[in-house]
């Protein structure tokens, strides 16, 4: 069973950069598109990007286009995602799992917190 595991959150300033990571383990997730997910105070989870499985292709939602960028290291079973100019609608818990499609989601790790201060 594939177990995801999200770091790098904090409290930052507006303006502020933060990298996440996300570690899978439990079975390789090299064959995988990958996407980071947030959910914020009161909100349902929503999509934030994605990446194909050997990292060529990218997609964003329009809120953080320009902002953020998703990475990945297949040998080290890891993706990231590479926050710069945090506004505080950015505040969420972010999650990794894998990119919508028909074969479903992992099962959800905790997620980390990210708090950006006006």
């Amino acid at each position: 069973q594939v177990q995801l595991v999200e770091s790098g959150g904090g409290l930052v300033q507006t303006g502020g950069s933060l990298r996440l990571s996300c570690v899978a383990s439990g079975r390789t997730f090299s064959t995988d598109a990958m996407a980071w997910f947030r959910r914020g105070p009161g909100k349902e989870r929503d999509f934030v990007a994605r990446i194909n499985w050997i990292g060529t292709t990218t997609n964003y939602a329009d809120s953080v286009k320009g902002r953020f960028t998703i990475s990945r290291d297949n040998a080290k079973n890891t993706v990231y995602l590479s926050m710069n100019s945090l506004k505080p609608e950015d505040t969420a818990v972010y999650y990794c799992n894998r990119a919508p499609s028909s074969l479903g989601y992992y099962p959800w790790g905790q997620g980390t917190q990210v708090t950006v201060s006006s």
